[in-house]
């Protein structure tokens, strides 16, 4: 559901009385309320990166939703996100400082249509390093990737259904089956 369009990222950042999940894409705020099944997914990824992420010092930090200003009209809240240990945010920080490295976005029928387009385009232009689209109709993991650090694009695509492992060469040692983040 669009509230109002035309902001840009200062002024939806000035008001802190926006509806839960208010996101802005390209001046515009979208609300979205995830279904339970996203959250249940959700859930899942996010306990499974943290448990990874904790097993072992020196593997970043994973988190939930959170304001990520990614250009003058575009103000994302990524499901979840994770960042390097070099990248972790300070203590008592208010943001991050830049992108995620790893985004993940969960299907909601009222964002998907910007998830795969506007804002992978945006993700990819502000230098997130890997995304993964998981898309509940389907029960696949959508996941693009740059190849190398200085790489300008994402240039390495790939769609994992049930039977494949979700892996990432920034989480070394990490992996979730696919079907087991799917609700049943």
């Amino acid at each position: 559901m669009s509230l109002v369009t035309g902001l840009t990222a200062e002024q939806f950042l000035a008001r802190d009385d926006w509806p839960g999940g208010s996101q802005l894409i390209s001046g515009e705020v979208i609300v979205n309320q995830p279904a339970l099944a996203h959250q249940l997914i959700l859930g899942k990824l996010y306990a499974r990166l943290l448990a990874w992420a904790e097993a072992e010092p020196g593997r970043g930090l994973p988190g939930l939703s959170v304001d990520l200003r990614l250009g003058p009209a575009d103000v994302y809240a990524p499901d979840l996100w994770w960042v390097s240990e070099q990248r972790r945010p300070a203590p008592g920080a208010r943001a991050l400082d830049g992108p995620p490295d790893l985004v993940v976005e969960v299907r909601s029928p009222s964002t998907w249509r910007y998830d795969v387009g506007v804002k992978r385009s945006r993700y990819e232009s502000g230098g997130v390093a890997e995304l993964w689209l998981v898309d509940t109709e389907s029960n696949r993991v959508l996941v693009h990737r740059r190849t190398a650090p200085s790489a300008a694009v994402f240039d390495d695509d790939l769609e994992l259904a049930a039977g494949e492992m979700l892996m990432s060469p920034l989480l070394p040692g990490f992996g979730v089956a696919v079907d087991s983040i799917f609700v049943s």
